[in-house]
């Protein structure tokens, strides 16, 4: 890591105070629990408490039922959680991991809490996946022990971890955090701060352009076909349903098809079906509803239905921004390199694992066809396909996005 010197002290973590204990605190929870490290669980209320607690044990059972783990191995690991309703209880901790929902404001207020409780040299950290971590470290006198710890759901099981350095973090910090991604199970990724961090910001490109696509007249099966012939076990609409409209409509704003579909009581697989309609077994069959809502949709935006794309043109419609945004990336140095970001696509979205991720995966298409194909495209579609001045150049060089 630029800056980070190999013999950068590493700070001892023996114990983490945890504030949240819905499906994010738990899981994260459980990543120290497994590696025998004392976890302090607050929350707001005893009803929380105890479920988030619940949830712990359960999903230690079913691994002892399945044979994973030893029944005194789940004791031991829930042996190690101290519950409570107060942050004052984390007064002694060496991290503080907060997890709580997506709310600049509530977060400031935890951590300028935290920085009155925590004793000094205590590592504070936010779980966010989108937000200022610099705006929530500005709010203490100790913005060099402040950074983000960006664990994807489920916390438990997924492997990235983006460790989220501000503009302030200190290199012992840094190094600590790093040191222990690696003793809880998990691949560290460092990033810089922007919104969405690598995984989430490169991503949204994707998202950004199947919605276009639907709003053209492309189906959403096609669409969904296309990503899984490239590798990707489901599309980005499977996905949605399966995520739940309600959860993706909450990011979005203006309106938008699965706004719409929310609105109509179609929530995808957990209630009503949502790009596609659902049997009992969760199979999936094309939704005349979901139709009509994209129709209308395009009619209330004045789109024209465009000729049917090929799985290919469908292919560089989706993927190629998301190189784009890739390469936008190591430009600002939100990342390292090239590499890491194909790290975190493939640990963090499990990108398709057999194409090397989305930059190496660029390099064997090759940098001057996708200049040529982006500079196409943003004729027909406009500037969101402008190629990146370093991705222009690199392919004027012949060179390539990473390293053999």
């Amino acid at each position: 890591m630029p800056g980070i010197a190999t013999d950068t002290p590493v700070l001892a973590i023996g114990s983490v105070g945890i504030i949240g204990a819905g499906t994010m605190g738990g899981g994260i929870a459980m990543n120290f629990l497994n590696a025998g490290i004392p976890v302090t669980l607050v929350e707001t209320s005893r009803e929380a408490l105890n479920r988030g607690i619940g949830i712990i044990r359960r999903n230690y059972e079913n691994s002892a039922a399945r044979g994973r783990i030893t029944q005194d191995q789940v004791d031991a690991c829930m042996a190690l959680i101290t519950p409570v309703l107060e942050l004052d209880a984390l007064a002694g901790v060496d991290l503080v991991i907060e997890a709580v929902f997506e709310n600049l404001a509530l977060k400031k207020t935890i951590f300028q809490q935290l920085d009155r409780i925590c004793r000094p040299g205590a590592i504070l950290a936010t779980n966010t996946s989108f937000l200022d971590v610099d705006q929530i470290a500005s709010v203490t006198s100790r913005p060099d022990w402040i950074l983000g710890l960006h664990f994807f759901s489920p916390a438990n099981v997924m492997r990235l971890l983006e460790i989220v350095r501000g503009a302030r973090t200190s290199r012992e910090v840094i190094a600590t955090a790093m040191a222990l991604a690696r003793k809880i199970g998990k691949v560290a990724v460092l990033s810089g701060v922007c919104h969405g961090f690598i995984a989430n910001r490169v991503m949204a490109t994707r998202s950004v352009q199947a919605d276009a696509l639907i709003l053209e007249g492309t189906d959403p099966a096609d669409v969904d076909r296309a990503m899984r012939d490239y590798g990707f076990a489901m599309g980005p609409f499977q996905l949605a349903d399966l995520v739940g409209l309600d959860v993706i409509a909450s990011g979005s704003s203006g309106r938008t098809v699965a706004g719409d579909l929310v609105t109509l009581g179609r929530l995808g697989q957990k209630k009503n079906g949502g790009y596609y309609d659902y049997d009992d077994k969760r199979n999936a069959t094309a939704s005349p509803i979901a139709a009509g809502v994209i129709a209308d949709a395009m009619r209330a935006r004045g789109v024209e239905r465009r000729a049917a794309l090929s799985p290919e043109d469908i292919l560089a419609r989706l993927l190629y921004p998301v190189v784009n945004e890739g390469v936008r990336l190591l430009e600002e140095g939100v990342a390292l390199r090239a590499s890491d970001i194909d790290v975190a696509l493939t640990l963090g979205y499990s990108w398709p694992a057999q194409t090397g991720g989305p930059m190496f995966w660029a390099d064997t298409v090759g940098l001057s066809r996708i200049v040529a194909d982006m500079d196409a495209l943003r004729g027909r579609f406009g500037d969101s396909f402008e190629p990146t001045p370093l991705l222009r150049r690199l392919a004027v060089q012949g060179a390539r996005l990473t390293q053999d």
